[in-house]
């Protein structure tokens, strides 16, 4: 090519691929094996002391990984990405890197259901604790910063509402404290928005959702945005200090802006354990490849969907940033004006009970704890993925009693709107 820059589609196709060297095979092959053969005892001692890039043992890395590493780091703007196996592996990975016993980190409320139930419970384990912040109320994450806090994590777009969350405001809050920003950009995908763009210094997903896109293969990942001095203040000794494992190397040393993908592959990842296969990372880069077509469609289907329900008299309202009187349709023509996302809830009338009756009802919309696939998806949030929360958290998180979250996928939007006719009716 010419010295122009690829576009996001041409990326999601090429970035990080080129034709297998040795079967000249177009498709990135699935390297189906545990460990790789060294040339020599001198090019195994390199590897095994981070003096050289290369292959030992698919726990650490794989070559079908490395492709989906570089193609999402490349789409959302990163020097670097590990690929793990799922969202939530991400997320230890990444505060592993993070966090000492009796650090803090804090987080926005409004967060998946999963992610609130591991970080409040979970990581107590961990001796790591959380403090939460309203994402609504931006003066919340400067009052909960104190010496012991050591990141900020937010969603970009938020899991269940579909909430638009102020990436930049939170930056600057995290700048004036010295920490990193975190943002999970799963609901959103880089093609809607780039959190990078905006201040995150680190973006996790769960490859699950729509960057896998088909409802498949479970997968994780983190990029790594080279954008955090992490040698500073002496804050992560993780990657400022010596580290004994490799002979004393300094990771922000040696590694400079992709220091931290190193520390959460050689110091999360190898010893964590929490490998990604080599076929679920073949079949997340097959959905990557028709991303942006995907993520059109899920958020011109979504709005259509959004505005049938906003007019509908047994639904009280309607939580969905692409609507032009949501609270947060501002924030969404700032970070996202090619959509909303394709996630948001609705509440009903008739409460809690109406919300179960519905989903039972539906017939093209499927009734499980997912998001992000082709196909239509639907949830009581109360009675499921945040039944764990008592009610006034299952509010504050916009999972409140009487809200179902849909994920509208790509299928005729005039045959989404007409199963939900037929179930709100009856």
């Amino acid at each position: 090519m010419s010295d122009r820059l690829p576009g996001f589609s041409t990326l999601a196709v090429h970035a990080g691929a080129q034709p297998d060297p040795t079967t000249g095979a177009r498709a990135t092959p699935i390297y189906q094996t545990t460990s790789f053969v060294f040339n020599d005892a001198d090019h195994a001692a390199s590897l095994f002391g981070l003096q050289a890039f290369g292959n030992i043992y698919t726990r650490i890395g794989n070559p079908t990984n490395a492709v989906l590493e570089e193609r999402v780091a490349a789409l959302e703007g990163g020097t670097a990405a590990l690929a793990v196996a799922s969202g939530h592996a991400a997320q230890v990975v990444v505060l592993q890197q993070l966090l000492q016993p009796g650090d803090e980190f804090i987080a926005a409320r409004k967060l998946y259901g999963g992610s609130i139930n591991q970080f409040t419970h979970a990581f107590k384990s961990f001796g790591w604790n959380v403090v939460w912040a309203d994402p609504d109320d931006i003066s919340s994450f400067e009052r909960a910063v104190t010496p012991r806090t050591k990141a900020i994590f937010i969603e970009s777009i938020a899991n269940p509402a579909g909430s638009i969350t102020d990436i930049e405001a939170i930056s600057t809050v995290a700048r004036k404290a010295g920490v990193p920003l975190i943002v999970d950009n799963t609901l959103a995908s880089p093609y809607l928005i780039r959190p990078i763009d905006h201040g995150a210094d680190i973006v996790v997903h769960s490859l699950t959702k729509f960057l896998g896109g088909h409802g498949n293969s479970l997968g994780g990942i983190i990029v790594d945005a080279g954008t955090f001095d992490w040698s500073t203040g002496g804050k992560y000794p993780m990657l400022s200090e010596p580290r004994p494992e490799y002979h004393g190397i300094r990771l922000q040393e040696t590694f400079g802006n992709f220091a931290f993908a190193i520390a959460c592959r050689v110091l999360g990842l190898r010893d964590l354990g929490p490998a990604l296969s080599p076929f679920n990372a073949f079949m997340i880069l097959t959905g990557i490849e028709t991303l942006p077509l995907r993520m059109q469609r899920h958020c011109d289907n979504a709005k259509a969907v959004a505005e049938y329900l906003a007019g509908h008299p047994a639904v009280a309202s309607v939580s969905y940033a692409g609507l032009p009187n949501d609270k947060y349709n501002q924030l969404a023509r700032k970070y996202a004006p090619k959509g909303a996302g394709a996630v948001f809830t609705f509440s009903l009338k008739g409460g809690y009970d109406a919300g179960v009756s519905l989903v039972s009802k539906l017939q093209l919309f499927s009734h499980l704890a997912n998001v992000g696939d082709t196909r239509s998806l639907v949830i009581h949030p109360a009675s499921t993925t945040h039944s764990q929360l008592d009610d006034a958290a299952k509010v504050k998180s916009g999972a409140g009693p009487d809200v179902v979250r849909l994920s509208v996928g790509i299928e005729d939007k005039e045959d989404l709107i007409a199963d939900l006719e037929q179930a709100l009716s009856a």
